[in-house]
């Protein structure tokens, strides 16, 4: 029996490298997706239902705003035969627009088909997402790019983060759950 890891990691690589195609492994053409947005550093619709609209939200329009996107689920891999599952997120990209770094966090409930072969559907909880001088954006991508991708445990995490209060601040929620 197949489990939710890969068609998470199809979701990552999808979103972070502007692959909407790569969402017909991640997602199954009915899923829907909730968010949940906590602050109003960003902004996302409530509710998307299809895969191809979450496409466009997820992937094609939010390459449209952002870049040099690493998005990491912390702490466990999804077990074999797990329907549904659930990880805290960290992500650092930049702004294309104005090149100001960006770190945010949050939570992400997934939910599986019987065989977890797809995500039918998707929670998206966003705690913080902090808009950082561009200045940081080269410390905080050194940084990323040498975390492990796409699952980063906890203590990986807390290694050699970068002296920019709001990524310590993320990083020390994520250690904390």
């Amino acid at each position: 029996m197949a489990n939710l890891k890969d068609p998470i990691e199809s979701y990552i690589l999808a979103k972070d490298g502007n692959r909407p195609h790569l969402l017909a492994d991640a997602f199954a053409h009915d899923a829907s997706l909730a968010m949940n947005v906590k602050t109003a550093a960003i902004a996302f619709p409530r509710e998307t239902h299809g895969r191809d609209a979450i496409a466009s939200v997820l992937v094609s329009g939010f390459a449209q705003q952002y870049e040099n996107v690493y998005t990491f689920c912390v702490g466990e891999v999804p077990r074999e035969g797990q329907r549904e599952f659930a990880c805290n997120w960290l992500v650092c990209m930049t702004e294309k627009a104005t090149g100001a770094a960006r770190a945010g966090y949050g939570r992400y409930d997934w939910t599986g088909d019987a065989q977890a072969r797809r995500v039918t559907r998707l929670q998206i909880t966003i705690e913080d997402m902090a808009t950082l001088p561009r200045e940081t954006a080269a410390s905080i991508l050194d940084w990323a790019r040498r975390l492990p991708y796409p699952w980063c445990d906890r203590d990986a995490l807390r290694a050699g983060v970068p002296d920019v209060d709001a990524v310590q601040r993320a990083v020390g929620q994520l250690s904390s759950t």
